[in-house]
């Protein structure tokens, strides 16, 4: 798994790539409690490049969402497709997070 960030706008964009399982979840998590700690408190979430994601890349997921909402910020997933969003919907967490098809998309809704 690779992480990219690039800020845009008035949010950070955060890039993964590759998988978000048990081996890789810890990077995962160091790498948003960075984030957070540095004062991004607005993230977007771009899984395009994500090729599979396990439960324990959900509750890394989890865990992100958590720590914005005790500062006050925001997530949107972008690009959310095939197996991954499959992960996402049968764990029932869809729901739970803002999903948009482009981080274009998901960018508009930080403002």
């Amino acid at each position: 798994m690779t992480i990219h960030t690039q800020p845009e706008n008035n949010a950070m964009v955060v890039t993964v790539n590759g998988r978000l399982d048990t081996v890789t979840q810890a990077a995962f998590d160091d790498k948003i409690r960075e984030l957070i700690d540095g004062g991004n408190h607005r993230l977007v979430v771009d899984l395009e490049q994500l090729a599979y994601i396990s439960s324990a890349g959900l509750r890394g997921m989890l865990t992100m969402a958590q720590l914005l909402k005790e500062k006050d910020g925001r997530v949107c997933l972008a690009n959310v497709k095939n197996n991954v969003r499959a992960v996402f919907d049968m764990s029932g967490l869809s729901p739970l997070f803002q999903i948009e098809d482009s981080v274009g998309a998901a960018l508009a809704c930080m403002e």
